[in-house]
């Protein structure tokens, strides 16, 4: 059948360049903007040839009961938002976007840290406030051969180790296994490794395994010379906890990219210039935001002719 002749289903807005490129290959039908969403999917139960999402809206169980055995493509790599159970039980594909974001990310994952620890937002305020008039700016923290601990060393927390390596950093990491090749060292207890170092990155998947993973004994153990850069999800960290403790002084500072109630950031934290706030941005540079692209279309195209995905999640 010739792609423009198979309709997709598109469950919530996706970037522009997306947009248009599906509309030029498919026919698309929008879910949220159907005012009977169960309704809706009822009536074109069996209808779809497929159906296009990204992480932040996910795909529940409705969405592949309507689907059958065919192809969900999502844009992002996160997938806890997306019912895989309910996936599996309609005999559904999917497929996110790994690995062409993992290096953008790691990117920014250093940016966050290098932000935190030398206070460079604040920093850039002072001098253009004119404060530097009046004197001059405090101290921050080296980030060279200190040490750093990652949970989660999949490819985004590879890429983040192997940045390290060039800021002559020591490393440990943390997640659900350790690793056999890899030249750096597993330590299976959070606590511990937040003990331990003075960074602690998260790029661990969300999810109900991960929830809170970063909670308040995680937070004292990593202690008021300690920062926390988050680009995995905002799930991850006790939101009230890391408020908690950066008032308490228990942590020296924090680098988030996520938050629990995306787009909405606790006030406690907006007033806080020990700090460093990002929307969500981790992997929103031109040059991925079009790898991103082309593979959710090249997942379709890849299931349509040969019933398999080219990346379903892992």
């Amino acid at each position: 059948m010739p792609e423009t002749h198979r309709t997709l289903l598109q469950i919530g807005p996706l970037p522009p360049g997306l947009e248009q490129a599906l509309q030029r290959q498919y026919r698309i039908e929008t879910l949220w903007t159907q005012p009977d969403r169960a309704a809706f999917l009822a009536a074109r139960r069996g209808g779809f040839d497929g159906a296009v999402t990204m992480s932040r809206h996910g795909a529940q169980a409705d969405v592949f009961e309507c689907l059958g055995a065919r192809v969900l493509a999502c844009f992002g790599t996160g997938f806890d938002g997306i019912d895989l159970a309910a996936a599996a039980r309609a005999g559904c594909a999917v497929s996110t976007t790994p690995d062409v974001l993992s290096e953008c990310v790691a990117d920014l994952a250093f940016g966050l840290m290098l932000a935190s620890a030398r206070q460079l937002v604040t920093a850039d305020r002072f001098v253009r406030d004119g404060r530097w008039l009046q004197g001059g700016f405090g101290l921050g923290s080296r980030v060279w051969g200190q040490r750093l601990g990652i949970v989660g060393l999949g490819r985004i927390g590879t890429a983040i180790a192997r940045r390290a390596e060039g800021f002559g950093m020591q490393l440990r990491y943390q997640g659900r296994r350790a690793h056999a090749h890899v030249p750096w060292a597993f330590e299976p207890d959070l606590a511990a490794l937040a003990d331990w170092c003075d960074y602690l990155v998260l790029a661990c998947p969300g999810g109900a395994a991960t929830r809170h993973l970063v909670n308040a004994t995680v937070l004292r153990a990593l202690g008021p010379g300690g920062y926390l850069v988050n680009i995995a999800r905002g799930s991850v960290v006790d939101e009230q906890a890391l408020i908690d403790a950066l008032a308490a002084g228990e942590i020296a500072g924090a680098g988030l990219d996520v938050f629990e109630q995306e787009p909405d950031v606790p006030q406690a934290l907006l007033q806080d210039d020990r700090v460093v706030l990002l929307p969500h941005i981790a992997a929103s540079t031109r040059q991925t935001r079009a790898a991103m692209e082309q593979l959710v279309l090249d997942n379709l195209q890849a299931f349509f002719a040969t019933g398999r995905v080219l990346t379903p999640p892992v």
